[in-house]
Formats: structure tokens, sequence, C-alpha cells
């Protein structure tokens, strides 16, 4: 199967209405099953673990097909995919950074950072311009 034809049909899976269910056994560590558990028990967060499993099964699918059809565009159109500057912008306004209202500033230490460290992420060059800023500010012994 391509991977077109794989996260098509995933989505065909997911969108099913269909009523058949399956009797499934898995291999899942204990502790994890007893958090389950108590998770269903103690705070209510599904009618049970089955469909708090099945619940989570289809959330990790969804994300996966949407992830593999973001790669897919991406891989076509390499052109629009966000810098880190454009993603660390998003995610100062997102967090509701004190940066945000500054985009240039951001995109300014996104640059500076990527030449130092090629696998930075948004959130380091959060605190990159933080770090640097903080560096640059007046001290107090150097105003008087």
């Amino acid at each position: 199967m391509t991977r077109d034809e794989v996260i098509l049909r995933i989505n065909e899976l997911l969108d099913s209405t269909a009523p058949e269910t399956a009797n499934t056994s898995m291999r899942i560590p204990r502790a994890l099953r007893d958090a389950g558990t108590l998770a269903v028990k103690e705070l209510d967060v599904a009618p049970s673990t089955t469909v708090m499993t099945a619940n989570a099964l289809r959330s990790f699918l969804e994300a996966v097909v949407m992830q593999a059809a973001l790669d897919q565009h991406y891989e076509e159109h390499p052109e629009t995919r966000p810098s880190l500057a454009d993603l660390a912008v998003a995610a100062a306004e997102l967090d509701g950074h004190p940066l945000a209202a500054q985009p240039d500033l951001i995109r300014h230490y996104a640059g500076e950072l990527r030449k130092l460290h090629p696998d930075a992420g948004p959130e380091d060059v959060l605190l990159w311009a933080e770090a640097r800023m903080f560096a640059a500010r007046p001290r107090k012994a150097d105003a008087a």
C-alpha cells in the first residue's frame, strides 16, 4: 500500500460506524492497567477501561494520520514548511509568552540560535531570547 492508501484506509476505518467488535488480548504493563482501572473507577474518566483504551487508541491513530498527511504534504511542498522562527512566534502567541508582542525579536534570536544549534525547537528559541535579553539588560551597578 502507498502512504496515501494507508492514510485513506485508516481514516475509513476510524470513520466506520459498523457495530461489530473484536475480542483482543493485549499485553500491557500491570502498572498501566492498574492506573487505568483507578482512573475509571475513581476519576470517572470513562465508562470502562475498555472504552478508555479504545478512545486512547483512536486519539493516537488520528494524531498519527494527521502527522503522516502533514509529513507527506511537506515532502511534496517543502516551501510550505514553517521555519523555526515561525514556530517560535506561534508558540509564543499560543502560550501567552511575554515576547509574543515582539515577533521580530523572536525571529532574530531564532536565526541566531539556528546557527549555534541546528536542531533547536521553538521553546528553545524563546528560552534563548529570554536569556539574551536578560544578559543585555542594564545592571544596577552599570546604571550608577
